[in-house]
């Protein structure tokens, strides 16, 4: 194996896609970008307030006869996780996923909604 494949091997430990945060009135939105990830080598996690994207994208085997001089593509499993707001409604997140880019929706619960309603009773 040539210096070249040794060191696209040992990259391929460090992916880590980039990602973005935003917010508006009702909902949360993550994005990530992960070109040339299919779609069921993706997995979404919620646990604990802890939203999980976790895949691998698959190093491709050179072509017999083809030698790169250097390769600036991204492979291997990745990870990342976001902490999410204790508004966030975690039952009903949905995601996409297009043209290299999934996109987590986190909707917010009502405001009001979190806790639990005591009733107050009169004593006598």
């Amino acid at each position: 194996m040539d210096p070249l494949r040794q060191l696209a091997a040992k990259v391929a430990d460090f992916f880590a896609p980039a990602a973005e945060a935003s917010h508006t009135q009702d909902h949360y939105e993550i994005s990530l970008e992960l070109p040339g990830v299919p779609e069921e080598n993706i997995a979404i996690r919620i646990e604990r307030n802890m939203l999980t994207v976790s895949g691998e994208k698959k190093f491709h085997r050179l072509h017999d006869g083809q030698d790169f001089f250097f390769s600036e593509f991204s492979y291997g499993k990745f990870q990342r996780s976001f902490r999410l707001p204790e508004d966030a409604d975690e039952d009903h997140v949905k995601a996409t996923y297009t043209d290299g880019v999934l996109s987590i929706t986190v909707p917010k619960k009502a405001v009001g909604a979190t806790g639990k309603k005591i009733k107050i009773t009169k004593s006598v």
